[in-house]
């Protein structure tokens, strides 16, 4: 079992070391070149749109709501112990790479949002759904590959995630107090009981 373990964590690493972040900082290069620097260019349109927060939401959504659920959907544990992690391991110049992966992927982020909303569909109640699935659905005409898309997305936002981030916090925990954070609450308060009772 450990051996098909390491034989997973062995293509998982190349993958993301020769795959995924090629494709990433590639894609976002040349969706950055195609639309002369959407990120930089639109930049302070951006500001404007969001702080005219309610004006033509139309019912629907502020400018200033999307952006708030975009933004949280984003940032989550990966954003606070990906980034330590990066710094202890990679050391400062870490920190100047992830600005610049961030600074492309802001083209890649800008051209999926625009898909989602030119391929997003109104239901009866004023309502809009919208997104890859819809856009893989409608734009590409892939109703299988949309279905998967969906499944995937469930699980990992369902179990993949979260497990991913109870994990950090328990290692973040283990590392800074020890054998005594493994201890179930109730242990833990015996133990400093019987600590402060010898210490008096």
């Amino acid at each position: 079992m450990e051996h098909i373990a390491q034989i997973e964590q062995q293509i998982a690493d190349w993958i993301t070391m020769h795959l995924t972040i090629v494709i990433l900082i590639g894609v976002g290069l040349v969706l950055t070149v195609v639309s002369r620097g959407v990120q930089l260019r639109l930049f302070p349109e951006m500001v404007r749109t969001v702080l005219g927060s309610r004006k033509g939401a139309d019912g629907g959504i502020s400018s200033f709501q999307a952006f708030a659920i975009s933004l949280a959907a984003r940032v989550g544990i990966g954003n606070v112990f990906g980034v330590a992690a990066a710094l202890m391991f990679g050391g400062p110049g870490a920190i100047f790479w992830m600005w610049v992966v961030a600074l492309v992927g802001m083209a890649t982020a800008f051209f999926e949002a625009t898909l989602a909303q030119i391929f997003k569909v109104k239901h009866s109640d004023g309502s809009f759904r919208g997104g890859p699935a819809y856009y893989i659905k409608r734009g590409m005409k892939n109703r299988v590959l949309a279905n998967v898309f969906a499944v995937i997305t469930v699980v990992t936002c369902g179990i993949v995630i979260t497990s991913v981030q109870s994990n950090a916090i328990a290692g973040t925990l283990t590392s800074a107090f020890g054998e005594a954070a493994k201890q179930p609450c109730p242990a833990r308060a015996a133990s400093r009981l019987r600590s402060s009772r010898s210490q008096a």
